[in-house]
């Protein structure tokens, strides 16, 4: 029997994108899906492109958590910790890919996202939902905080230098430039075609809310509390996140024992693609795909390890991911329905 899953929130970008993977999971079938803004229109008149392909009716929220195992929430912060409630007292699998249960400390919460904890309780019971780091976590758990994007990709690039104690937790820095999917759906100036176009910024600097969730992340690797120097720039792309991090080796790592500890780390990881030597990180490669690309590279001159991720931000940053996780919670292999091919050009 397949998997019935429900999506809330799946007109916008997040959303969209879970229908288009799930349409193909072998083992998952969209039960229900809705949306506030097209409640009572099918999802083929918000995107044409799913004309034949999901002709569902945008439905209320209660009826997607009826009609499914599992529901993912794709909303802006502030709106799923009632959701995960009500799934979670109806014995429903529940995955968020909003910022309410990514946050352990409260305090963290109330001081970026100006919101608290409504259940204290639920919140011990969130786990992160980042696989390829914390997987005997999700094991068995049924309230996943799927990670963000940004905090997806640079802790990949990152976790097995800070891991093993091969680079200084001081001083790291995290340069990330994202597609302007990562914006959502809802038009701003910033993303309208003429500022966008032709143009590169930072935003946000050094005050982007995906910062103490990058710091959680490694502190946990590494034993000991983490900070970072976050600058965030926006592409005038699509899709796409290239995450350069920069770490100070401790003395006496050598590049080999980099690469090595990196090969070891991810060797049975199939979302983890590591570049030989002397290749670069693209964004292009990754595109539609959960896969993480990483490339190494060693400043002699600094002493400073420069590693490159490359993630889609729709997929291994919010959509793939989500799903990698409900692969986990049912049992399944993690890539099942999302071995997905990136287009050669």
């Amino acid at each position: 029997m397949k998997i019935k899953v429900g999506i809330i929130g799946a007109t916008g970008y997040a959303g969209a994108e879970l229908v288009r993977i799930l349409l193909t999971h072998p083992q998952a079938e969209i039960a229900a899906i809705s949306s506030v803004s097209f409640e009572g229109k099918k999802l083929s008149e918000v995107y044409p492109s799913y004309k034949t392909l999901c002709d569902m009716e945008c439905k209320t929220q209660d009826e997607v958590v009826e009609k499914s195992d599992v529901i993912f929430a794709a909303l802006p912060h502030g709106l799923s910790q009632e959701l995960a409630a009500q799934c979670d007292k109806a014995g429903k699998a529940f995955i968020d890919l909003g910022a309410d249960f990514r946050l352990e400390n409260e305090d963290d919460y109330k001081e970026w996202y100006n919101g608290e904890f409504l259940d204290k309780e639920l919140h011990q019971r969130a786990v992160y939902g980042l696989p390829e780091l914390f997987r005997d976590n999700i094991k068995g758990k049924k309230v996943i905080a799927n990670p963000g994007c940004y905090t997806t990709g640079a802790p990949l690039a990152l976790a097995p230098a800070v891991k093993s104690g091969l680079v200084k937790t001081e001083g790291i820095i995290v340069d990330s430039k994202s597609g302007v999917t990562g914006a959502g759906r809802k038009p701003s100036q910033s993303n309208h075609y003429p500022e966008l176009n032709e143009g590169f910024h930072a935003y946000k600097v050094a005050s982007h809310r995906h910062t103490p969730e990058i710091e959680q992340t490694l502190s946990k690797l590494s034993g000991k509390k983490v900070t970072i120097t976050f600058v965030p720039h926006l592409l005038p792309v699509n899709r796409g996140i290239l995450s350069t991090c920069y770490a100070r080796l401790n003395d006496g790592v050598t590049k080999e024992q980099i690469r090595t500890e990196y090969e070891k780390f991810y060797k049975d990881e199939f979302f983890i693609r590591l570049l030989p030597d002397g290749q670069n990180t693209d964004i292009h490669n990754i595109k539609y795909s959960n896969f993480c690309d990483i490339s190494l590279h060693i400043d002699t001159r600094t002493n400073t390890l420069v590693a490159i991720s490359a993630i889609d931000n729709m997929v291994k940053g919010a959509a793939g991911q989500a799903i990698q996780n409900m692969n986990i919670i049912f049992g399944l292999d993690e890539t099942t329905g999302l071995v997905i091919v990136p287009p050669a050009f």
